[in-house]
């Protein structure tokens, strides 16, 4: 079959290409002049399969409670007057009811597990390289009671097939040295030795050529305008390319546009309820070797993960549900280079600091959509929220196995139309 890709992404890129891979014909649609220019482009760089708990469970609304006035706040909810931000937080909290929270988590743990081993398995075919890391993740605790709580999730996590130890302060500098300018903040950690570290616009930049060398075709600085259904069948999708206005047909399609997804979706009926939760990062260049860590790493008490790609250091973070607007906020991004710079002053030139914001595409139960949607020949891959680059092999190499009447090896409530 024909396969037309709504989107460039790390997620649109991969399935792409596991759908070239199964023998389909491929062409990608994205208003970028090239792969992974937006969501992707500075995410926090973690494959971070063994923490990847859901953002909707029972301890959540207390906490958005008390960040409502904090400008620095992890998770800001920013009220609009519009109807689809209010329709996502209601689903949002019905999501953090604990039936709910564990259903979730299951659900992302399994797709997670899967979608690690797909990477490790293209990344040694391909031999790609994108400043990748096998070094696992540490999840930093600075207060005693917030570690010692960390044990319960630890446990289940490993009963989910997640290797997750509660580690003690000794062990944790011993596992990433750089962390002893900030011993006196810091009381313990968890430790998951086979998650990953990466830098998914590298990545996806170096698959998209890949995919292209086997036969898929890309079609970047083109805008997307509008979908043609009729009769449960797509027939369509309208395009503004250098000026002019074209549509493309195939025999099938793939919605991977992150948050814009639910835009499209609405223009055909599809209710999706996938809403931007706004993000930031920044990217620094080493200062000292010794100095910086090169295990990935979660700061509990801000809500920020740090991965070392090559001579860069990435952390990012924060989340505000503002609807589409990409505004960058210089203070929140301030604020993360505060807090780095305080842990580990020495690590990096944090003065030449580079500032980034993207839209993650969040559902409110924080699981993709992936699988049929009720119009015969469109499927969907999106709504992975802040696990995209985690979760994007997986999925893709699922979503291929759907498209060709294949039951997908993965134990995940795919969407069926």
């Amino acid at each position: 079959m024909h396969m037309i890709v709504l989107g460039a992404g790390v997620v649109g890129t991969t399935t792409a290409w596991y759908l070239r891979q199964a023998g389909h014909d491929v062409t990608v649609v994205d208003r970028q002049p090239r792969a992974g220019l937006e969501t992707s482009y500075a995410n926090g760089g973690q494959i971070s399969v063994c923490h990847a708990e859901p953002w909707a469970n029972p301890a959540t609304p207390a906490k958005i409670l008390r960040w409502l006035n904090r400008p620095d706040a992890p998770l800001r909810f920013r009220p609009r007057l519009d109807p689809h931000q209010w329709r996502w937080a209601l689903s949002f909290l019905r999501e953090c009811l604990p039936y709910r929270t564990e259903y979730n988590l299951r659900q992302i743990v399994n797709l997670g597990l899967y979608s690690r081993a797909q990477l490790q398995t293209l990344r040694a075919s391909l031999n790609l390289d994108y400043d990748h890391l096998t070094r696992g993740i540490l999840h930093l605790y600075t207060d005693q009671a917030e570690l010692e709580q960390a044990r319960e999730p630890a446990c289940r996590m490993r009963e989910l097939g997640c290797q997750r130890d509660v580690i003690d302060l000794e062990r944790m500098l011993e596992l990433e040295p750089a962390l002893a300018s900030a011993r006196v903040q810091l009381v313990g950690a968890t430790y998951t030795a086979d998650d990953e570290s990466g830098d998914a616009h590298r990545f996806t930049r170096a698959l998209a050529e890949r995919a292209e060398a086997a036969g898929v075709r890309f079609l970047y600085s083109t805008d997307i305008v509008g979908i043609d259904a009729e009769h449960g069948d797509i027939q369509g999708v309208r395009v503004i390319q250098d000026g002019h206005h074209d549509r493309l047909a195939a025999d099938g399609y793939v919605l991977s546009l992150g948050s814009f997804s639910a835009w499209l979706g609405r223009s055909i009926g599809l209710r999706l309820p996938i809403y931007p939760a706004k993000g930031y990062s920044i990217t620094v260049p080493v200062r000292s070797r010794e100095a910086a860590y090169s295990v990935s790493l979660i700061d509990d008490e801000y809500k920020l993960v740090y991965s070392r790609l090559g001579d860069r250091l990435r952390i990012a973070g924060t989340a505000e549900l503002n609807g589409y607007e990409r505004h960058l906020d210089t203070m929140r991004c301030q604020a993360i280079v505060k807090r780095a710079a305080s842990l580990m002053p020495d690590a990096g030139y944090w003065d030449k600091a580079e500032f980034w914001s993207g839209l993650r595409p969040l559902t409110p139960s924080n699981v993709p959509y992936i699988g049929r949607t009720r119009y015969r020949n469109l499927y969907l891959n999106t709504g992975h929220g802040s696990l995209g680059w985690t979760h994007a092999c997986g999925s893709a190499s699922a979503l291929a196995d759907i498209v060709g009447g294949r039951k997908p090896e993965v134990d995940f409530a795919f969407a069926a139309g």
